[in-house]
């Protein structure tokens, strides 16, 4: 069985995030960047794969050189082979596109995305590179098992949890919960060397469309200061909260 885990570098959620280009780039300085936390629960099912079933697994992402020591990263976690898409991503259209030419020529059973990024949180490319690839598509995934050539999931739904039972080739969009986080793995000193050996190529992008161009990001509105009321002032609290924050 071949494996496709498709990576996003993201920046660290204790990042301080600003914006350039009158706030319509992100400012990559200082920033420390990580493996997309779904994509992570993503790798780690496809290494117990790996193990259990022998399946190769692969690990691809579209970006610039910077986000080669997160592929490293996958590597020294367990992935056999990495691949980089030499392109800047605009837009989840452009992104699938690019990921889909590679899948067609390798032929994948399985392809794991996360459900989203923690970055744009867009939650566009699991579902479009399905349709790309004519394969069938399950998101919110929180349980994966393969018997053969068929798939058996499980995804979260409003209320419940819903199971499903597919054929491969298949898509699923990752999340917390298909493995536990106590079972994400930490790369030792012996993967790290490993992933030092193993290969790690540049693709070059082919052509593309974009279908969406970011106009201008904006960040939340500062905290407001705290007002101490004291325990005594009943009727007080009561007229803040229900005149000011407008909670009750």
């Amino acid at each position: 069985m071949k494996i496709l885990v498709c990576i996003s570098h993201v920046p660290d959620t204790t990042s301080k995030i600003n914006f350039i280009n009158d706030d319509r780039a992100f400012d990559k300085n200082g920033v420390q960047f990580i493996i997309n936390p779904n994509d992570e629960f993503g790798l780690t099912r496809a290494v117990w794969f790996q193990q259990k079933e022998q399946a190769e697994v692969d690990v691809i992402t579209v970006g610039e050189a910077s986000c080669e020591p997160t592929l490293r990263k996958c590597l020294a976690i367990g992935a056999n082979r990495a691949f980089r898409v030499d392109l800047n991503p605009t837009d989840g259209f452009q992104v699938a596109q690019q990921l889909s030419a590679h899948c067609k020529e390798e032929n994948y059973d399985l392809i794991i995305a996360g459900r989203e990024s923690i970055d744009y949180n867009g939650a566009m490319v699991p579902g479009m590179l399905s349709a790309h690839m004519g394969y069938n598509f399950v998101t919110n995934c929180i349980g994966l098992e393969i018997e053969g050539s068929t798939a058996k999931a499980k995804r979260e739904i409003d209320g419940g949890i819903e199971s499903i039972s597919c054929e491969l080739p298949l898509v699923i969009g990752a999340q917390k919960g298909l493995v536990e986080e106590k079972d994400l793995i930490i790369p030792n000193m012996r993967g790290i060397m490993q992933a030092r050996q193993k290969s790690l190529t540049v693709l070059p992008p082919v052509d593309s469309q974009i279908k969406s161009a970011i106009s201008k990001f904006e960040k939340p509105a500062p905290k407001g200061a705290v007002k101490m009321v004291d325990s005594d002032q009943i009727d007080q609290l009561i007229d803040l909260l229900h005149n000011e924050a407008k909670v009750i």
